[in-house]
């Protein structure tokens, strides 16, 4: 999606390695390539939506963006700041424009403190805490849908919505430019689901905020996101606007997770079932990663990289749309659908 301001979050061929070794100081015997390879800008007031399997590193990849997890190499541009180069020292301050909302809200609240406490922390931490912290307190509540009679009361006094609602107040508080939310809504019922993502869609719109939304479930995605990034194996595979691909998806392994997606009251005469399992990160297979399951391989998947093709306005990673007279063949072949 074309945009006027230059990136507020600018990746570049990020790596994040977790060293493999048979006992805790014994020479490293390889490494899990969670994060390997990675480019993506997001613009302010954005969300980009991160989908794909279980396992296939979107987690590792917001934590590395927050410097939660160590990157191997590559950068991180923040406001014009690499942030990958920056002593803790230097980072800190930047820290409260870079927040996370972490999915089991249960987890991730200090189970000790009450709320009042719990919105507070930062904003004491980084000295911003400007008046009488009840007050500042009540007006964080009363932006995520809570009141001030809560104020007092412990984590496990709350449902698990109004807790995520609390999360939400947390990391709101310091006044970020740029939010991860990791699966923040997977692990609530789906009427509350409905209910989180339309007030973070409020509150990007109110304070121009930028979210990374990293979801397995695409039916989330497509009524938060304005653009997708699909990732297998710790690349991505397909990006681009999220209404054009899930309505028209052109790598076959995003067309196998489309086909997935349900639709009430529909019953899908087609879905793409993926033969075999999700390779280990550890030891990824040679060339496209995907290859080993993808219904529509060619010899030269096994073989090389695929590049990343601009295609109807998203960047795809296969050989099919870099080869265009292999893509016709496959198509006549084996009758697979490209969403054209």
């Amino acid at each position: 999606m074309p945009a006027p301001n230059p990136p507020l979050i600018s990746i570049r061929d990020l790596r994040t390695w977790f060293p493999l070794r048979r006992l805790l100081f014994s020479r490293q015997r390889g490494a899990v390539k969670a994060v390997d390879g990675i480019s993506l800008d997001i613009y302010p007031g954005e969300t980009v939506g991160l989908v794909g399997e279980s396992g296939c590193g979107k987690t590792t990849l917001g934590r590395t963006i927050l410097g939660l997890e160590k990157a191997t190499s590559g950068h991180v541009i923040f406001n014009d700041t690499d942030l990958l180069s920056l002593r803790e020292s230097a980072m800190r301050p930047l820290r409260r424009h870079l927040q996370m909302i972490f999915q089991d809200p249960y987890a991730s609240l200090n189970p000790r403190l009450p709320v009042l406490d719990i919105v507070t922390e930062g904003l004491q931490e980084h000295g911003m805490l400007d008046g009488d912290p009840s007050a500042v307190a009540a007006e964080l509540l009363h932006e995520v849908g809570l009141g001030a009679a809560d104020l007092h009361r412990y984590p496990h006094e709350f449902s698990g919505g109004q807790r995520q609602r609390i999360s939400i107040a947390r990391a709101i508080s310091l006044h970020p430019q740029f939010i991860v939310c990791d699966e923040a809504v997977s692990a609530l019922d789906v009427s509350i689901q409905a209910q989180i993502i339309n007030l973070l869609v409020d509150l990007r719109e109110k304070y121009r905020l930028s979210y990374l939304f990293i979801s397995h479930d695409l039916s989330v995605v497509r009524h938060i996101s304005q653009r997708l990034a699909v990732m297998y194996l710790g690349q991505i595979v397909e990006e681009g606007p999220t209404r054009d691909i899930i309505d028209r998806p052109k790598h076959p392994y995003t067309q196998a997770l489309v086909s997935a997606i349900p639709i009430p009251g529909v019953v899908k005469s087609q879905r793409t079932i993926l033969q075999g399992d999700v390779p280990s990160p550890a030891d990824p297979p040679p060339g496209c990663r995907f290859h080993t399951r993808c219904p529509a391989v060619m010899p030269i998947c096994a073989q090389e990289t695929p590049p990343n093709v601009e295609v109807d306005g998203r960047k795809v990673a296969c050989h099919l749309y870099a080869e265009p007279r292999a893509l016709d063949d496959i198509v006549v072949e084996k009758g697979i659908s490209h969403g054209q």
